[in-house]
Parts: C-alpha cells; sequence; structure tokens
C-alpha cells in the first residue's frame, strides 16, 4: 500500500496545504486534535525520525515555526503550541511517514499529556550521569 503522505506530497491525494518548500510541505490534519491543527511532513519518505536524513530533519523545525507563527496571527483559537511527533506504534504513530505534528492549544481544550506517576521525582544523580554517558558514546 502505498505511503499517504508521499500521495499528498505528489498531489495524488488531496490535501489543505498551508506551506511547501523545497523539503516539507504542511497541510491540515483531517483528524484534529485541536482546530488549527496542521502536520509538517517532510517531502523524503522516512518512516521516523531514526531514518530521515539530518539535512530533512534539519528543515522541519524552520516550517513549524512558520506555521505557529501563522496560527498565532490567524485568529484560530491559539493561546499555545504543542510540537508532537511520534516514533513507531508504541509512541502513537500512525502514519509510517516522518511527520511533526503542530498543535494549536487553548485553555480548556482537553488534549494534554499525561505523565506517568513516578513524574516529578529527582532521579539519582549517579543514575543520570551514568544514562548521559550511555548516550554521548552513542553520539
Amino acid at each position: 500500500m502505498p505511503c499517504i503522505f508521499c500521495e499528498i506530497i505528489a498531489s495524488r491525494m488531496p490535501a489543505h496545504r498551508v506551506y511547501e518548500d523545497e523539503q516539507c510541505l504542511a497541510c491540515m490534519d483531517i483528524m484534529p486534535i485541536t482546530s488549527g491543527h496542521v502536520l509538517v511532513i517532510p517531502r523524503e519518505h522516512a518512516a521516523n525520525i531514526w531514518e530521515l536524513s539530518a539535512q530533512a530533519s534539519a528543515a522541519l523545525m524552520p516550517a513549524a515555526q512558520k506555521v505557529a507563527l501563522a496560527l498565532r496571527k490567524s485568529g484560530l483559537p491559539c493561546e499555545g503550541i504543542n510540537l508532537f511527533m511520534a516514533n513507531n506504534a508504541v509512541a502513537g504513530q500512525s502514519v509510517f511517514h516522518a511527520h511533526l505534528h503542530v498543535v494549536p492549544r487553548v485553555h480548556g481544550d482537553g488534549f494534554g499529556l499525561r505523565f506517568p506517576p513516578h513524574y516529578g521525582q529527582s532521579v539519582q544523580d549517579e543514575i543520570l550521569q551514568q544514562q548521559a554517558e550511555r548516550i554521548k558514546e552513542a553520539l
């Protein structure tokens, strides 16, 4: 089955486009979390952030910033913005072409991230140091 985002990029599937450049396309999400929810999609097909080239990855944030600024000026309800990217099914990804959600937020909109019960509890410095070292070694 063809990738729906690749089909949208190639104009073989309809989309309500709001922004395009050489690297990205931004369009309305057809299942919006809130009014004005936009997807920023790299033109390069990659299933997730791990497969996305550095060039395509670097293009996402400037495009998302332009969309966020436009949302704030648009008159649509937008007191804040969440940027969200899910990578793999366990993280909530349902379309396996990397993309960034730009979600306008207003007080009481019903959307939010749910943190686990242990969130807010400090982690021992030794554990943080060990984790940091493993990440640095992997870089």
